[in-house]
């Protein structure tokens, strides 16, 4: 059984590949009805944590707490990253893997598939990130995935994934003279933007540009932002049970919008209870579509990257045209069902904006057809993706007497084929007694080679160069770092990017042979 597996902000989507055809699971929750995704939901009571329709059951009883969106803690740098549910500390990768072995669990008993999956082997899924993911997301989402039992036959970005199923559904649109798309992803945490050449069933992802922590969830608590202004209620001040209600009920009638909707109820008394300082509130769409266009905005600005690449990928169209010879703009993403959406993306690029008519699984789709491609006899469909972010690492320079940004991999380094890997190596003589090797992930570089933008540390590196210190015993962390008394070692600094955009470390003392590998992303022991 092929998956695509499309792990949401808001909503967990699974497709899979039946001869050509990618129908999406359905699930049933609690009460036996049946939905076409899973909740991206986990509460907690103590030490008890529910999953999914689970979490949803519990929704309301004062003993649980509940976290919507806890994907999007996923979007920080670091594997070692906690949060607080009810008092008691979870770790986010641990937290993930959970919810995906419950995933896993509801597709076997609970869902659509349960007679296919009744054989115990592992399913296999191709997976997704947000294009612009850090590389602690995408580990940890790969741990994880296989910690659930799942056999991750590729893991893809998310636009990437959704390239796929324009050329599906709109293969008529894309010719010799047209083939690339750009793909606009608004889900519910996240907001990506891709490049996509095709040709023929070979799909290239160009370049990615986006916006870690700008999704539906923000056009939730813009709704209810409004509601509480005009009911003189501050959402910050509720506790969390009555703002995660609120917001939920928020999330729901924004979903209900279409283009013929004018008004807007919002019931504070069913969100809030005795809470509520009156029992509801009317707000014209127009003025909730004037609030929340500015981040509709962002997400058009936000593109800016991709456009400048397609101007010099193909020839530019009339002044009027900013797209050139695009075969279309693909609107996929829950978020972006939002009819503000379409319009205003209408009103920039024309024509050429098609919305998948299952923005919520367009990826998931996509997915199942990469996953289909990947398997004897499959699709066909082929991707060559790119890094997406830029990685590199401040070491010790000049002998030791200054700090420099060494980039190692940029944004657009082609990843390899599912087996391969790419390899980088630094050689150098150390200077000091301890190495300290301190690692970011950033979106751009300024024009002195300095990262900027969207700068996160992911993982940092202690190595001894002086032999005497590689004995047990020793905390590299804490002790002071001195200047080498005798010329220091030759080092070497390998780095290998897998297909996944995983990036593995491997220092050697090459004198010695002492050597220390770390998968950088992953927890250090």
């Amino acid at each position: 059984m092929d998956l695509g597996i499309d792990f949401g902000t808001t909503r967990t989507v699974v497709a899979y590949a039946d001869r050509g055809n990618y129908p999406v699971v359905s699930f049933d929750d609690e009460a036996g009805d049946s939905f076409d995704w899973f909740p991206s939901v986990v509460a907690a009571r103590g030490e008890e944590l529910a999953f999914g329709w689970s979490a949803i059951a519990v929704e309301g009883d004062p003993a649980w707490t509940q976290a919507r969106s806890f994907k999007r803690l996923l979007a920080g740098a670091r594997a070692d990253g906690e949060v607080d549910l009810g008092g008691e500390r979870f770790g986010v990768a641990a937290l993930v893997a959970r919810f995906l072995e419950a995933l896993h669990h509801a597709l076997r008993t609970r869902s659509t598939l349960a007679t296919e999956l009744a054989r115990p082997c592992a399913p296999r899924a191709v997976v997704a990130t947000p294009a612009n993911a850090f590389c602690t997301q995408r580990f940890v989402t790969l741990d994880a995935f296989r910690r659930a039992g799942f056999d991750v036959a590729a893991m893809l970005a998310e636009p990437s994934a959704a390239g796929f199923e324009y050329a599906h559904r709109h293969a008529r649109t894309i010719t010799s003279n047209r083939e690339h798309v750009i793909v606009y992803d608004l889900g519910g945490g996240t907001f990506d933007a891709s490049l996509v050449k095709m040709s023929g069933a070979h799909h290239d992802a160009l370049t990615t540009s986006g916006i870690a922590r700008l999704g539906g969830d923000d056009f939730d608590r813009a709704l209810a932002e409004l509601a509480g202004e005009r009911a003189g209620l501050r959402v910050d001040a509720l506790g969390d049970h009555a703002r995660g209600r609120l917001l939920q009920h928020c999330r729901e009638l924004k979903e209900r919008l279409n283009p013929s909707s004018r008004k807007i109820t919002v019931d504070l008394e069913a969100a809030l209870g005795s809470a509520a300082p009156v029992a509801e509130i009317a707000i014209a769409v127009d003025d909730y579509y004037a609030a929340v266009a500015p981040l509709v905005e962002r997400t058009i600005d936000a593109m800016a990257p991709v456009i400048d690449r397609l101007a010099g990928e193909v020839p530019r169209g009339p002044e009027d045209d900013p797209l050139g010879e695009v075969a279309g703009v693909y609107v996929v993403g829950g978020a972006s069902a939002l009819p503000l959406v379409g319009r205003m993306l209408r009103a920039r690029f024309g024509r050429r904006v098609h919305r998948s008519p299952y923005p919520h699984a367009a990826i998931a789709i996509g997915l199942a057809i990469a996953a289909e491609g990947a398997a004897h006899g499959g699709s066909g469909y082929a991707l060559s993706d790119r890094f997406s972010r830029n990685f590199g690492v401040f070491r010790e320079s000049e002998g030791g007497a200054a700090a420099t940004y060494d980039p190692i991999f940029t944004r657009e380094t082609p990843l390899p084929a599912p087996g391969a890997k790419v390899s980088v190596a630094r050689r150098y003589r150390a200077a000091h007694d301890v190495g300290h090797y301190r690692f970011f992930e950033c979106s751009s570089f300024d024009d002195g080679g300095a990262p900027r933008g969207d700068i996160a540390p992911t993982t940092d590196v202690l190595f001894a160069f002086d032999p005497a210190l590689r004995a047990g015993g020793v905390d590299l962390a804490t002790w002071p770092v001195r200047r080498l008394a005798q010329r220091g070692p030759l080092v070497e600094e390998r780095y290998e990017v897998d297909a996944h955009g995983i990036v593995e470390l491997t220092i050697t003392d090459l004198e010695s042979g002492f050597a220390k590998t770390q998968t950088l992303g992953a927890r250090v022991a």
